[in-house]
């Protein structure tokens, strides 16, 4: 007999999921360096990382270190990503992303980030970087304990029941997030609970006969 009292805690959900998922992949987005990530991460923003995917392999051979972008041009850039949602902002933003990024380095293939943008706050001072693809950028490169609410996180933390309906925003949803998950899970809060929503715990058909944790889940137990 199923127990519908049993609830789905933080450390049951971060014990037990990540065993099911390849922990070695910290994000499905195409890239090549840390330039090339953030423009991934800009362009997936209402777009699936499926999509994103279709365009930016021909993209970062062309343009692949912010140099090589402001040489291929606004103009040429919107022809690549013109499949995209909201290409023309996404656009505008990426070329003024290169221009801000631009310096003696910003020709290296292997481009890094300065050091001073590993800090949310400078991060955010970009063109194209809200909290959210920060909090991405900083998590998928340097393991920062942040957490980019996307829909997946954010329509999978209101079933599980972790936020409630005042928690209506991301920024909202990553701050009680981050009380409720104890903080060893944080690092890797983003990758598990996307992965987990986008294959298992989908919007319309979670996938609940399969889930790592439907004998704690209570909209599996209903």
């Amino acid at each position: 007999m199923k127990n519908k009292n049993i609830t789905l805690s933080p450390d049951i959900y971060f014990e037990n999921v990540p065993k099911t998922l390849n922990m070695n992949i910290r994000s499905e987005l195409y890239s090549t360096n840390e330039f090339t990530f953030a423009v991934a991460v800009i362009l997936s923003a209402q777009a699936t990382d499926k999509k994103v995917n279709e365009v930016t392999p021909n993209l970062f051979k062309i343009a692949p270190t912010p140099d090589k972008m402001l040489e291929l041009g606004l103009d040429e850039l919107k022809k690549q990503i013109k499949v995209i949602s909201f290409f023309n902002n996404k656009a505008n933003n990426i070329i003024k992303l290169a221009m801000q990024l631009k310096d003696k380095n910003s020709d290296d293939l292997n481009y890094k980030f300065p050091q001073k943008y590993h800090n949310r706050a400078e991060l955010m001072k970009l063109a194209g970087v809200g909290q959210k693809t920060a909090n991405v950028i900083m998590n998928v490169l340097w393991n920062a304990p942040n957490i980019g609410v996307d829909t997946h996180v954010f329509r999978n933390a209101h079933r599980y029941g972790w936020v409630d309906e005042k928690d209506n925003t991301p920024e909202k949803v990553e701050e009680k997030l981050l009380k409720i998950i104890p903080k060893k899970y944080h690092a890797i809060v983003n990758h598990v609970m996307v992965l987990h929503g986008r294959y298992t715990c989908k919007a319309l058909r979670p996938d609940c006969e399969h889930c790592p944790v439907n004998k704690w889940c209570k909209k599996y137990l209903i």
